[in-house]
């Protein structure tokens, strides 16, 4: 069992952040009783109509297109089992546990209201399962992210009945041998359970709050080594400026121009007898603030739309006992999601766009700064190759931001004829993000190097602090090395150093 401080499923609104923390952070689960109650008052609706003879989808019917065909009283649990084991069409890799976990949480935020009709057996079993560090495996792909999330779904929960594979202490494993082992017996599925299970776009906003936590990252991170950059390339400091950005109103440009200030603050970058004598810097460095501000627009949007996604019902059909209605509806459908994810994906692209122009300018051999930063070009290359890479990285997410939202591919004899694709979107991002982190780290590093070759530079007392933390695991390139090996430990660095670490928290709380 965890003995971690359990989380109380209520009715209070979880960020992606929380939801985040929560799946990383070993804690137990429990249901607050007024939710027990309203999760309990529903199903008990939806045993009591059934056995009815009216329709009511995916209760006393089939599902899809085979919405018009009743189905026996006696076959309705058989219906619901037959429902996730069909659905669970999954392909290509299984996901992290970290993604389980927090698909899991947020489909719990969707039983939460009482909306579904899910049994009570059922969600207690879920949340018995996550007490004792198990929650099910799920298959990367298969899901279109509008008939909810089925097939991810399907193999999230194919362990509450004994099939599938289960995540369990971070060891993928068979879920019947770990049932066993905890004496748990396969669940009989109760009418809608199944439905409940698989309904909804959990998956599409499980990736959502990932990336929002990792995009909230990368816009800090970005402004950190673009100041690196700035003290490197001995950019004006005219551009950051606090009254510039109070002619704007857009607030996250002047969020970005106050980073670059307090990062720079104390460096004579901008007073060197080789600035450039206009200081009118190429726009990779004085349109810094309206760039890196854009991104965080986006990703400002992105959390927005991921925090309501999360803490809404995602289901269908919907439950309203007090009005005895079971009412079909589209909340079901993750277009929202896959547009907030591909419109993530353009402001990332573009932070990793702009990254790659500094570290570019860096090399060119500007103000003082030798051409690819290393003695004796000619016999050594220097850097000149590292701008490659994140130029590769670059097209690549290029490519990658075409929005697969705009696409729709028919499914189920055309009963679901407009489908939002937010699965592509999801995993295309992830792939955008790490080039992002990557390039970032190329930056980071090739600015410590032009620092160490400009000369008369003092750097600021932030800018001291991160650049030593740099020099401590990558060293100044005298001449040529392999430098691959700096690349991957530069993208360590900004993934885990405590100094750096430090910086970003300081400027996520401004």
């Amino acid at each position: 069992m965890s003995h971690v401080f359990p989380i109380v499923i209520d009715d209070n609104f979880l960020s992606p952040q929380d939801l985040v923390s929560a799946a990383r952070s070993g804690c137990s689960l429990r249901l607050h009783t007024g939710v027990v109650d309203k999760i309990d008052r529903a199903h008990r609706f939806v045993l009591e109509i059934a056995g009815a003879e009216a329709l009511h989808y995916g209760i006393n019917t089939g599902f899809g297109s085979l919405c018009t065909t009743h189905i026996d009283p006696a076959d309705l649990s058989t219906l619901q089992h037959n429902l996730l084991k069909s659905h669970a069409c999954g392909v290509g890799p299984t996901v992290s546990e970290e993604v389980s976990r927090v698909v899991t949480l947020i489909k719990l935020l969707t039983f939460r209201t009482g909306n579904s009709g899910v049994s009570l057996s059922t969600v207690n079993r879920i949340i018995d399962l996550w007490n004792h560090g198990v929650v099910g495996a799920i298959a990367q792909k298969g899901t279109v992210g509008a008939s909810g999330d089925l097939a991810p779904l399907a193999h999230l929960f194919l362990p509450l009945i004994g099939l599938g594979q289960v995540w369990h202490r971070g060891v993928l494993r068979p879920s019947r041998e770990v049932m066993d082992e905890l004496k748990l017996a396969p669940l009989t599925l109760q009418p809608k359970d199944g439905l409940c299970l698989t309904n909804g776009v959990q998956y599409l906003n499980a990736w959502g709050a990932l990336s929002t936590v990792r995009a909230k990252r990368l816009v800090a991170l970005a402004d950190l080594c673009a100041a690196m950059s700035m003290m490197g390339f001995s950019a004006a400091r005219s551009f950051i400026e606090a009254q510039i950005h109070q002619t704007s109103l857009h607030p996250e440009r002047g969020h970005v121009a106050l980073h670059l200030r307090t990062l720079t603050h104390g460096s004579n970058h901008a007073d060197l007898p080789h600035c450039n004598p206009a200081m009118e810097d190429p726009y990779s460095f004085r349109c810094a603030p309206q760039v890196h501000g854009a991104a965080r627009q986006v990703v400002g949007y992105l959390e927005t739309v991921i925090g309501n996604e999360c803490n809404s019902v995602s289901d269908n059909p919907l439950v309203f006992p007090d009005t005895r209605q079971i009412l079909t509806c589209g909340n079901l459908h993750g277009q929202s999601t896959a547009f907030a994810l591909d419109f993530a994906a353009i402001g990332i692209t573009d932070l990793s766009n702009i990254s790659e122009r500094r570290t570019y300018q860096l090399l060119s051999g500007q103000n003082g700064l030798p051409g690819f930063l290393v003695a004796k070009p000619g016999l050594n290359s220097g850097f000149m190759v590292v701008q490659y890479t994140s130029a590769a990285l670059l097209n690549e997410n290029k490519v990658l931001s075409n929005p697969a939202s705009v696409d729709t591919i028919p499914t189920c004899h055309l009963q679901e004829d407009h489908v939002s694709m937010g699965g592509t979107s999801a995993y295309k991002l992830q792939t955008i993000l790490d080039n992002c982190e990557t390039i970032l780290a190329i930056e980071l590093m090739t600015a410590c190097q032009a620092i160490d070759m400009n000369p008369g530079l003092q750097l600021s007392e932030r800018g001291r602090a991160i650049y030593e933390a740099v020099r401590e695991e990558i060293p100044f390139v005298k001449e040529d090395h392999l430098m691959a090996g700096l690349i991957s430990k530069s993208r360590d660095l900004c993934q885990h150093s405590t100094v750096i670490a430090q910086q970003l928290a300081e400027m996520q709380a401004q």
